[in-house]
């Protein structure tokens, strides 16, 4: 059975870092592209960053470039977003999801999300 289970969120002041980590388990994500999106409240669903390891691609939303990074471990089959220079706006909740490239419309399985959180 499919798993996605994100972790890492929290409180931080701005300016700071955190890093998000994404679990799978029942697949390889060296198999498939993982995506990290985020939700504030009121807001529609953000695209963040992706990565699809079996090519070496990776791509970053507006908010995220020159801030965050992303990166994949396959032995430990889990994603990473390295987040620096942490602003009051980017607080939200962050979800990891896959598909099967970047690109793609489908996202068919979520993790439950972590909150992150950024005084000012």
């Amino acid at each position: 059975e499919v798993h996605l289970v994100e972790s890492g969120g929290g409180l931080v002041q701005a300016g700071g870092s955190l890093r998000l980590s994404c679990a799978a388990s029942g697949f390889k994500v060296d198999d498939y592209a993982i995506g990290w999106f985020r939700q504030a409240p009121g807001k529609e669903r953000e695209g963040v960053s992706c990565i699809q390891s079996a090519i070496i691609t990776t791509f970053y939303g507006d908010s995220a470039k020159g801030r965050f990074t992303i990166s994949s471990d396959n032995v430990k089959n889990t994603v990473y977003l390295q987040m620096n220079s942490l602003k009051p706006e980017d607080t939200a909740v962050y979800y990891c999801a896959r598909d099967t490239h970047c690109s793609g419309y489908r996202w068919d399985h979520w993790g439950q999300g972590t909150q992150v959180t950024v005084s000012s």
